[in-house]
């Protein structure tokens, strides 16, 4: 049975998708940490360091490396402190891309752990429905 929606899931969603918005679309991933990151945050991404800081430095690289960037949020479920937000990450606009899958840990309105997985969109698959 699903849970009624409450005033603390819809903000902890308008966290995580302000947050993937600031930082992958608008490309400013130093605002969005200082909005929306608490300063105990750690991640889970295996590429990188599991500091704050290591994960922040690695998404304005992405942000330099990929200045043209699309996030496309797909849809946002939220279950109590945690939030997954499905997206279409596409590096360059003519790229096919990524689905993503950032999963998202909040408190008091702050991410303090998160998660991401991702699988490339392939150029052709069996499955008529498409990935998003």
């Amino acid at each position: 049975m699903a849970r009624p929606a409450t005033d603390a899931t819809a903000l902890n969603k308008q966290v995580a998708e302000g947050f993937l918005r600031l930082a992958g679309s608008e490309h400013k991933p130093r605002e969005a940490y200082a909005r929306y990151v608490g300063p105990a945050f750690i991640h889970h991404n295996p590429g990188f360091g599991g500091s704050r800081e290591d994960l922040l430095l690695a998404m304005e690289a992405s942000a330099k490396d990929h200045p043209g960037q699309i996030l496309d949020v797909k849809h946002v479920l939220a279950d109590g402190d945690l939030v997954a937000v499905h997206s279409h990450v596409r590096p360059r606009p003519k790229d096919r891309g990524l689905a993503v899958v950032h999963i998202f840990r909040i408190e008091g309105g702050k991410i303090v752990e998160f998660w991401d997985v991702g699988q490339p969109v392939p150029e052709r698959s069996p499955n008529a429905n498409g990935m998003f």
